[in-house]
């Protein structure tokens, strides 16, 4: 079988996997396979059916990975990746993906539950990102597509105190500028034109934003990140997770 992952990225997952209890990792040529496997499906995109024989049995493949989803250890392996970010300021922003007509039907009528719904693109999906100052992912959530963005925003930087934070004019609410001032971080959001009360902001810093487009970029070089072919949204969340731990990694 031909490796897609370079040894040393598999090297670097599977330290992180060590560091995870309750998960069988003993045979590392098994669990290369595994992951060899979940990374064919992240970058094809294709149906659990289609995945290649030598990965093993789909159905063993897909049963393996929906149990680490439920369990919560690929969004561990994306925490875990995230080894001295650089949080010298922060920039959060959204991107649309249009779903797949495979990905309805979990449940009848918990398209909304299930992280789907309808917009200006369709049946779509909404994955809402918070980056560092390198534009290293440090968090997901994802919504129903015709989810506003500031409706995350709070959600997105609760954790964030003393910093700048960047992020474009979807995001310019009086609540949520006042979140920001009382995490002591200092926001650089341009105003709406319609305020009437607009304010300043550092115009210079905030070309920086262009690196959280720049991740959104890579991350739609993996076709089930570009569209969305899965029903669960946990399951979806997780081959988002799982790219962004690839994209540490490099």
């Amino acid at each position: 079988m031909k490796y897609l992952l370079d040894d040393a990225t598999f090297e670097k997952i599977y330290q992180v996997l060590r560091g995870i209890k309750n998960i069988h990792i003993k045979n590392s040529l098994k669990l290369r396979r595994f992951i060899e496997a979940i990374y064919y499906m992240s970058r094809a995109g294709s149906s659990w059916r289609l995945l290649p024989y030598y990965y093993g049995d789909w159905r063993s493949v897909h049963k393996r990975f929906k149990s680490w989803s439920d369990q919560g250890i690929w969004q561990k392996i994306f925490k875990m990746a995230q080894i001295n970010p650089d949080m010298e300021y922060v920039m959060i922003d959204s991107t649309i993906v249009r779903a797949h007509a495979c990905s309805a039907g979990y449940i009848k009528n918990n398209q909304s539950e299930k992280a789907l719904g309808r917009s200006a693109g369709g049946f779509t999906t909404k994955i809402h990102t918070l980056v560092d100052a390198l534009g290293n992912p440090l968090e997901f959530i994802v919504t129903s597509g015709q989810k506003n963005d500031h409706t995350q925003a709070e959600q997105l930087t609760k954790n964030m105190y003393n910093t700048y934070v960047l992020a474009d004019k979807g995001y310019s609410s009086y609540s949520f500028i006042k979140q920001l001032y009382n995490q002591n971080c200092v926001p650089i959001i341009p105003p709406k034109t319609n305020f009437q009360q607009p304010w300043n902001y550092d115009k210079h810093l905030y070309k920086e934003r262009y690196l959280i487009e720049c991740l959104f970029g890579k991350s739609k070089h993996f076709r089930r990140i570009f569209s969305r072919f899965d029903k669960s949204a946990t399951s979806f969340l997780s081959f988002v997770q799982f790219v962004g731990a690839l994209i540490w990694f490099k």
